[in-house]
């Protein structure tokens, strides 16, 4: 494992880290490890990162529309990352942090079908 991170120029610091992570067994969990870490190191420096899903592919005028109305919410130092679920058909959902913000055709879809089935939603 060292001389693998020694190639890929990691510094010394990190390469100590990972091979401590991988004496104790616990490899599996690194990703989630660096990703707490980055969202720890972002809090304190005052970004905020945003998870955008999309229902299909989003182009540059969208994106834009779409990082400036997220921006508008939550400050100028959101990072927005952007993946495309087909799932949603349509709308989108935005998670930061913990919030999650759920505008999703399928989740409206979800909702009405619930109420229609609840006691008095029918008449």
């Amino acid at each position: 494992m060292e001389p693998l991170l020694q190639q890929l120029g990691v510094s010394d610091l990190t390469r100590q880290f990972i091979v401590l992570v991988a004496k104790n067994r616990r490899l599996f969990a690194l990703g989630g490890m660096i990703d707490a870490f980055l969202s720890d190191l972002a809090r304190r420096q005052g970004r905020v990162s945003a998870e955008v899903t999309v229902a299909r592919p989003l182009s540059e005028s969208q994106t834009e529309m779409m990082s400036a109305a997220v921006r508008k919410s939550l400050g100028d130092r959101v990072a927005i990352s952007v993946r495309v679920d087909s799932g949603l058909l349509g709308g989108m959902v935005v998670k930061v942090g913990s919030r999650l913000i759920d505008n999703s055709l399928r989740t409206k879809i979800d909702k009405l079908q619930l109420a229609m089935k609840a006691p008095g939603g029918h008449h």
